[in-house]
């Protein structure tokens, strides 16, 4: 199973400092060799063992069972994780239940961490693929774990955001630069470095203009932040504590409160002033 990826601070600082990342590891495979190569039956891989432009370091496994817990995955979700190492993420998903599977650079540990998937009897639920996570397709995760340094965290980012809107990114430790996590927790038992987890929602892209049957809205967007104006009438009106959370969307104007969910181009929810209620729709277009 994928071991608890600790390191001391002093480690830790001196591998920031050198710009190396936590999770792929070992030399590119060469064009046409099998997917795999199995390793030594004594193969054990080393923290902080070189790869092409990372390190690998295991987790602790409360991280893991936190990181799951974070992004309240159950046996409907489908769990890809970056960088898999030895399978522990991947197969704690799949004793809960869970579809999951890991993209690992280093063939010995996607051999390693298939027979560990075997040994825990879980290979029904639990894959494992040898590739590149810049060049491998994770479009179709429901819950997407990794732990990266910030840089590589970026370089993701783009892909990232147009996965579907509601999936769930949980990175140990590190962040995403401007992306603010959703949310950020800390264990504390046992554990004095990569303590930390963070979970983002893939928001869905709502800026730009819609059209009310009675007026306006104009949304600028800045990740699951929103600001703008909600025109009625033909007099805008700054909204407020306006953010998307997934494919829904909430703000306050001229003080109502909206919700709604965005779905193929329409905002479809409800309005609220004091104890009343009523239906509010928008639809995409150029105003």
């Amino acid at each position: 199973m994928k071991p608890m990826r600790t390191l001391t601070a002093a480690c830790a600082a001196s591998l920031l400092s050198l710009g190396v990342a936590w999770a792929q590891t070992a030399p590119a495979p060469a064009t046409g060799a099998p997917a795999t190569q199995a390793p030594a039956k004594d193969y054990e891989p080393v923290s902080g063992q070189e790869g092409k432009d990372v390190v690998w370091v295991p987790t602790r496994q409360a991280l893991i069972d936190t990181m799951l817990n974070m992004a309240g995955a159950t046996p409907t979700d489908y769990v890809i994780d970056l960088g898999s190492g030895d399978g522990r993420t991947v197969i704690t998903a799949a004793k809960r239940g869970i579809r999951a599977h890991g993209i690992e650079y280093n063939p010995d540990l996607v051999t390693l961490s298939q027979r560990n998937a075997e040994k825990e009897g879980v290979t029904d639920k639990a894959t494992f693929r040898h590739g590149d996570i810049f060049e491998t397709d994770f479009s179709d995760a429901t819950v997407l774990t990794l732990f990266l340094l910030p840089e590589l965290n970026v370089r993701l980012r783009p892909t990232i955001l147009d996965m579907k809107p509601g999936t769930r990114v949980i990175s140990n430790t590190f962040t995403m630069d401007e992306w603010e996590p959703d949310q950020s927790i800390e264990i504390s038992n046992d554990c004095s470095s990569f303590c930390r987890a963070h979970k983002w929602i893939v928001p869905a892209k709502v800026g730009g203009n819609w059209r009310l049957p009675d007026g306006e809205l104009r949304l600028s967007q800045k990740f699951q932040a929103l600001s703008g104006t909600l025109s009625l009438g033909g007099k805008p009106v700054a909204i407020s504590d306006a953010k998307m959370n997934g494919a829904e969307i909430s703000f306050t104007a001229g003080g109502r409160s909206y919700t709604g969910r965005v779905e193929d181009g329409r905002i479809s929810g409800t309005s609220r002033s004091g104890g009343a209620e009523q239906p509010w729709s928008a639809t995409r277009g150029n105003i």
